[in-house]
């Protein structure tokens, strides 16, 4: 879990200008937790959401050299969440922001 929450809140802070605002959030139900990271960042154009969480893919090759990472983060998000047992939504307008969110079934 602690990988999950590092590597999204660092991608948040990579593609956020400064002075922008990240936010981390838990929310219990009876049957899952929800974790989301949102950010009022650069955001990802719509043709590019569903290609986001593929090894080694980058949105945006010149955002991509600003940011020095590999490509690697979501794709291992989105494993180490689905071992958990759980799922990954993101949703993000270009220039506004993206919100990713994590939601895991509660265990006994």
């Amino acid at each position: 879990m602690k990988q999950i929450i590092i590597n999204l809140v660092s991608n948040a802070v990579a593609y956020t200008p400064e002075n922008g605002t990240v936010k981390v959030d838990v929310e219990e139900s009876p049957h899952e937790v929800l974790f989301t990271v949102a950010d009022n960042g650069i955001g990802i154009p719509a043709k590019e959401i569903e290609r986001v969480f593929e090894r080694f893919y980058r949105v945006d090759k010149a955002r991509s050299r600003h940011s020095g990472g590999t490509g690697l983060g979501l794709s291992i998000v989105k494993h180490l969440t689905e071992q958990l047992g759980g799922r990954i939504e993101v949703a993000s307008v270009e220039g506004e922001g993206t919100t990713f969110s994590i939601h895991l079934p509660k265990t006994k």
